[in-house]
């Protein structure tokens, strides 16, 4: 198995909702050893068995907990890509 980041235990005591606890699980199982991924809206939503409206919820709950930084990324001919997630230290 690859590099994966490793769920924090702190994040249980955060009081997170169901919605929020998925995706970040979701996230750090994706995630690089610096903690880096790039899933889209879509794939997130596929994979972890929620829609993509509660997806983007979910990111934007995180991202307003600190607990995940969104980029959005451009592909070379200009056209938009899936977000960049940076999972944040905790």
């Amino acid at each position: 198995m690859g590099d994966i980041m490793i769920i924090p235990i702190r994040i249980y005591d955060m009081d997170l909702s169901h919605r929020e606890l998925c995706v970040y699980k979701y996230l750090c199982e994706r995630a690089n050893k610096n903690g880096v991924c790039y899933p889209s809206f879509k794939t997130i939503a596929r994979e972890s068995s929620l829609s993509e409206s509660t997806v983007i919820r979910a990111i934007n709950d995180l991202e307003a907990r600190k607990l995940i930084t969104k980029k959005g990324r451009k592909r070379s001919n200009g056209g938009t890509s899936s977000n960049l997630y940076k999972l944040e230290v905790i």
